[in-house]
């Protein structure tokens, strides 16, 4: 297998970058990208810490994220696993990216910034979902925004419902955990999955 070791080979590959791809990085929202980012109930969330990276999806009823203002965007941390990879790796390395998606749309918006983690008491009750809140918030500091162009989601045919897989063709969670635990009780957790998820969507 041939490797490219540098940045200049890679370079030679690829060549120069089109001046839309510069012009459209901005060091805060404008009134468009804000539109894109508000109309996005789902963003994957990258982060880094000693560990490695991670990268998780994050989804919420309406918009993922509440913009503060053009410089900041809040992200509610609602119920999950509790692993907290991300949270873990925010606060000893507050770098993030995120990637949203806006169902429909073809074109992506990207955030690259820096990350806390909030637990101030106005700020998680303004969160309230069904007399529930969000245990933490993280606030994104934006250094850059911009979309992606739409070739990856065209290409992918992301949207077309007539490509939608069907999910019993695919295994369940359960059957994905037996196969990393040979003595996992798969049928027992599929069952009960349904009714879990539903009384800890918040």
């Amino acid at each position: 297998m041939t490797v490219i070791r540098s940045v200049d080979d890679l370079k030679k590959i690829y060549g120069t970058v089109a001046q839309p791809s510069y012009i459209k990085v901005t060091p805060a929202l404008t009134d468009e990208y804000r539109q894109m980012i508000e109309a996005s109930p789902f963003v994957a969330l990258a982060t880094v810490g000693p560990e490695g990276m991670d990268c998780s999806p994050r989804g919420d009823k309406g918009g993922v994220v509440r913009v503060q203002d053009d410089k900041t965007v809040l992200l509610p941390d609602w119920r999950g696993n509790n692993r907290i990879d991300s949270l873990m790796n925010i606060v000893r390395d507050p770098r993030v990216a995120m990637m949203f998606l806006v169902p429909g749309s073809n074109t992506t918006m990207r955030i690259n910034g820096k990350a806390v983690v909030s637990i101030d008491p106005a700020l998680l009750d303004s969160f309230e979902m069904d007399g529930k809140h969000p245990r933490t918030v993280t606030v994104v500091t934006i250094d850059e925004v911009y979309f992606q162009c739409a070739r990856a989601l065209i290409r992918s045919e992301l949207w077309k419902a007539e490509n939608f897989v069907d999910p019993a063709s695919l295994p369940t969670p359960g059957a994905l955990m037996k196969a990393a635990k040979a003595d996992f009780d798969k049928d027992t957790y599929d069952r009960e999955w349904p009714e879990r998820a539903a009384k800890t969507m918040w």
